[in-house]
C-alpha cells in the first residue's frame, strides 16, 4: 500500500537566477547560475549528485529536447539525466522526477532544474508551441488571456458580481503582488502599482486589463535533494522536507460536460486535496503559514484561493479585499511578487516558488521575511482551466 513521501526527502540546497529580460545569457548560462547557488548552500561537490531531472518546456526554442545539453553545461559525467515537460507544472515535474528517486532510495542525492528562456522567441507573449491534439482540440484560435477571461466570467456571472466590485478584488490581487515584490532583487517587475493605475489600465481580455496578466521572462530554478538521515549526516540541522507532492491532469471532460461551470479549476481540487491527505494537513487555511500559487493572471489567483479550499466557495473575493492573503494578513500569498512580478520562463516557475517558500523556512528572506513559517504550499496550473494540469506540492520543517 502507498504511504506516500512525507518527511522521507530533504532540500539540502537550492538556488535562483535573477528574472527578466536575460539577453546576456543562453539557457545554459542560466542553469549554471542556479545550480552554483544550490551547491554552494547544500555543501557538496558534483560528484555526489547521483542523477538529475531537467525542466525544459519549450523545446523547440530552447536546447532541444534531449537531457544531453544540461549534462554539458553542468559537466555531469556518467549519471542518469532526464529532461521532463508538462506545460506550466514543469518546474514541479522536475522536482518531483528528483523527489520521488530518492523516497525509492534509487540514489541519494538528487538534483531537480527548471529553465526557460522566452525573451529570445521574437514573441510578445507564448509563441505557437501546444502543437498536435491539445492544440488542435482545444486551442485552435485561443490565447492564454482569452482563456482565462472566460474563467472569470464563468465565476463573476456564479457569484452575481457586478463588475466593479469584481474588478476591485482582481486589482487587490495584483496590487499585492507588486507590493511584495519591491523587496524582491531577483524578481524581473520590482516596482509597486498604484490601484488607479491597475483599474485604468487598457482591457487585454474582458475583464482583464494590462495589470492582470504576467509577463513573459528567463529563468531558472533548482534544488538539491536527499534522505534526511543523509542531510543531518552532512551537518544541516534545520531541514526543509517535503511533505506532499501531487499532480492532476485532465482529459478533456470540464469542456465536454455541462456539470463544468467555469467557475473553478477541478484539478487544483483533485491535486490539493491529495496533498492535504498526503501531508496531514485537516484545515488549510488555519495551518499553512503562506503560499505561492500559479498568477499567471490575477483571476487565476482568485479562483485557486478557493480550489485550494482556503477560501469558501463564493468567498475569495472578500477574503482578498480583507487583506487576507497579503503579506501581513491571514496566509500570505505571493509574498515574493509571484509570477506577476517574476513573469513566468515556464520550467522554471514551480521550483522558484519552491526556493520561495525554502527561504522563508530558513528565515533567509531578507526585507520580505514572514514572521512565522513552518508549512509553505507551491501550486502550478498549465494549459487552460478546462484541460490541463495542476500541481500542488508542500513542504516544511522536518519533524521526526
Amino acid at each position: 500500500m502507498a504511504t506516500g513521501i512525507k518527511d522521507k526527502v530533504a532540500i539540502i540546497g537550492m538556488g535562483c537566477t535573477k528574472f527578466g529580460e536575460r539577453w546576456d545569457a543562453g539557457s545554459e548560462h542560466l542553469a549554471v547560475e542556479a545550480f552554483t547557488e544550490a551547491l554552494t548552500d547544500a555543501g557538496i561537490e558534483k560528484n555526489q549528485i547521483g542523477a538529475a531531472w531537467y525542466g525544459s518546456a519549450l523545446d523547440n526554442v530552447n536546447v532541444g529536447n534531449s537531457a544531453i545539453p544540461l549534462s554539458t553545461a553542468l559537466r555531469f559525467e556518467g549519471i542518469p539525466v532526464s529532461r521532463v515537460e508538462n506545460m506550466c507544472a514543469t518546474g514541479t515535474e522536475a522536482l518531483r522526477g528528483a523527489v520521488y528517486a530518492v523516497a525509492a532510495g534509487a540514489v541519494d542525492i538528487a538534483l531537480a532544474i527548471g529553465v526557460e528562456k522566452l525573451k529570445d522567441t521574437g514573441f510578445g507573449g507564448l509563441p505557437p508551441i501546444f502543437k498536435g491534439t491539445f492544440n488542435d482540440l482545444w486551442l485552435p484560435y485561443g490565447s492564454a488571456p482569452a482563456g482565462f477571461a472566460q474563467l472569470a466570467s464563468g465565476y463573476q456571472s456564479k457569484y452575481k458580481l457586478n463588475r466593479e466590485d469584481f474588478k476591485k478584488s482582481l486589482a487587490h490581487v495584483s496590487w499585492k503582488s507588486h507590493q511584495n515584490g519591491v523587496h524582491n532583487p531577483k524578481a524581473h517587475l520590482q516596482r509597486a502599482i498604484d490601484m488607479d493605475s491597475i483599474l485604468t489600465a487598457p482591457i487585454i481580455a474582458e475583464p482583464l486589463g494590462l495589470y492582470d496578466c504576467c509577463g513573459v521572462s528567463d529563468g531558472a530554478a533548482c534544488a538539491i535533494v536527499t534522505t534526511p538521515e543523509i542531510a543531518k549526516s552532512l551537518g544541516k540541522t534545520d531541514l526543509v522536507s517535503i511533505k506532499a507532492l501531487q499532480l492532476s491532469l485532465s482529459a478533456g471532460r470540464e469542456s465536454g460536460m455541462a456539470d463544468w461551470d467555469a467557475s473553478y479549476v477541478r484539478n487544483t481540487r483533485i491535486a490539493s486535496q491529495n496533498a492535504y491527505k498526503e501531508a496531514g494537513i485537516k484545515n488549510p487555511r488555519q495551518e499553512l503559514d503562506m503560499i505561492e500559487v500559479h498568477d499567471c493572471f490575477s483571476v487565476t489567483e482568485l479562483v485557486t484561493m478557493e480550489d485550494l479550499a482556503i477560501s469558501n466557495d463564493g468567498e475569495a473575493v472578500k477574503d482578498i479585499l480583507d487583506g487576507f492573503y497579503d503579506a501581513d494578513g491571514g496566509v500570505p500569498c505571493q509574498i515574493d511578487g509571484g509570477l506577476k512580478c517574476f513573469g513566468h520562463p515556464i520550467a522554471a516557475s514551480g521550483l522558484r516558488m519552491a526556493y520561495e517558500g525554502y527561504l522563508q523556512l530558513l528565515g533567509r528572506a531578507g526585507d520580505r521575511q514572514l514572521d512565522k513559517v513552518d508549512l509553505a504550499l507551491t501550486h502550478n496550473l498549465g494549459g487552460v482551466p478546462y484541460n490541463g494540469v495542476a500541481a500542488v506540492s508542500i513542504i516544511g520543517r522536518y519533524n521526526n
